[in-house]
């Protein structure tokens, strides 16, 4: 987020200002003791919450209800922590279309189902899992799309682009260059429906695309030190040209091909 908003010390504050985060313990503030370091960066001032009504340890459906947030992010393995009472308190949401991601594996741990966020919530919602779910009938012909948030639509690209590139790291640019490319595969008319990620049988084109992005990406950093034939200097070359290095990437991508195995009796 903060990439996107300009990569400065105020575009990181102001990325961070986007969260609340509750933990067993409830909403995470500066008056918190042993904070967990990766918490750290995104505790609230104790009087910013005070503003919305909020205090140290103030609970989900508290903060759900007060922040009026667009997105309900669930990362706790806790089955059905989103309850009723916070998928309710979610109705208020200052957007049009609020987005519900219960992200903890295994099914079990699934902070929430798709039936219960679009029974709850209403039918104009976005839901994502980490695990698989059926997509709901919504009646009338209409159907909630259940999406899966799965590292598959990335991390094979990350990995091929960062190969091709000879970069010896991965960098937040290049992961972020690669959300924004599979971001970017979704049509607009698409994410009105409810659908945030593509049909796995595009897998090969969406990797192609993500790689494309890490490649350039890494090549921008200066990170990129060429691979086999292809120097850093040919490299920024190819990546002058969009189709060039999508086609320099799908050149690299291996493609199975099974012979048809015939058995004859001796």
């Amino acid at each position: 987020m903060a990439r996107m908003l300009g990569n400065t010390e105020h575009a990181f504050d102001s990325a961070k200002s986007q969260f609340w985060v509750v933990d067993a313990n409830g909403l995470i503030t500066d008056e918190r003791e042993n904070i967990d370091p990766d918490a750290l960066p995104f505790a609230r001032n104790t009087n910013e919450a005070g503003r919305q009504g909020l205090r140290e340890g103030s609970s989900l459906v508290e903060v759900v209800r007060q922040v009026r947030p667009d997105v309900l992010l669930g990362l706790s393995g806790v089955g059905g922590l989103f309850s009723k009472e916070a998928l309710e308190a979610l109705k208020g949401s200052t957007s049009a279309k609020p987005a519900i991601f219960a992200m903890s594996n295994p099914t079990k741990n699934a902070e929430c189902t798709p039936e219960e966020a679009f029974s709850i919530v209403g039918d104009n919602i976005i839901f994502a899992s980490g695990s698989p779910f059926r997509d709901v009938d919504l009646g009338n012909g209409q159907i909630g799309h259940s999406n899966q948030g799965n590292n598959m639509y990335l991390f094979p690209g990350i990995g091929l682009g960062t190969l091709l590139s000879g970069s010896r790291i991965i960098s937040d640019g290049m992961l972020q260059a690669a959300a924004e490319r599979l971001a970017a595969y979704i049509t607009e008319d698409e994410v009105l429906k409810g659908m945030i990620f593509p049909p796995i049988s595009k897998i090969r084109d969406i990797t192609k695309e993500v790689a494309a992005a890490v490649v350039k990406e890494a090549v921008e950093e200066d990170l990129a030190e060429g691979y086999r034939d292809i120097d850093a200097r040919e490299l920024q070359k190819i990546c002058q040209n969009e189709e060039e290095v999508l086609e320099y990437v799908e050149n690299s991508m291996w493609s199975p091909e099974y012979p048809t195995l015939v058995y004859k009796r001796g």
